[in-house]
């Protein structure tokens, strides 16, 4: 219960730092998306059965504070979490360098669909021009921020022991 009880109070923290805090200090692309990381997090290390529900309601979360199409996010982020759910038992997951770069190939692959999307289902012109030059930077960011995450974690874990 006292595990859950942590995940739920990170989700909380994670939600607050990104939607509040985040912005106003920091520039667009150098803004770390928090539940991008969650979400990477769910898909390798606990695959519930509720964990595509929490990465489906992330996604709902964030648009519904973003000001975008509502589900958007939410669409690729239970993308994400199916494709990391499946390879999790095929990948070393202890590993933080791994962590992090799949962190770094996630952001990418949630904006290329997201990208996707906009454009199909869109009518706006010229959606990439504002998506593409920030791929880059908020990809770099996100791993920077997930190596301290997994870094604060892992020492977590080690203090527990």
């Amino acid at each position: 219960m006292m595990r859950y009880l942590k995940i739920v109070g990170l989700v909380l923290a994670a939600l607050l730092l990104q939607m509040t805090l985040l912005p106003r200090y920091l520039q667009d692309p150098f803004q770390p998306n928090l539940l991008i990381i969650l979400v990477v997090y769910l898909g390798l290390k606990l695959q519930h059965r509720f964990a595509a529900l929490a990465a489906f309601s992330l996604g709902l979360l964030q648009d519904s504070f973003s000001g975008i199409y509502l589900g958007l996010h939410a669409f690729s982020y239970l993308c994400l979490y199916t494709l990391l759910s499946q390879v999790a038992d095929r990948l070393y997951t202890d590993n933080r360098a791994l962590l992090v770069l799949v962190v770094f190939l996630g952001t990418f692959f949630c904006a290329l669909l997201n990208l996707v999307m906009l454009v199909i289902f869109s009518v706006s012109k010229g959606v990439y021009a504002s998506l593409l030059p920030v791929l880059v930077p908020q990809a770099l960011v996100n791993a920077l921020a997930a190596s301290l995450f997994f870094m604060f974690r892992r020492a977590a874990v080690e203090e527990a022991r």
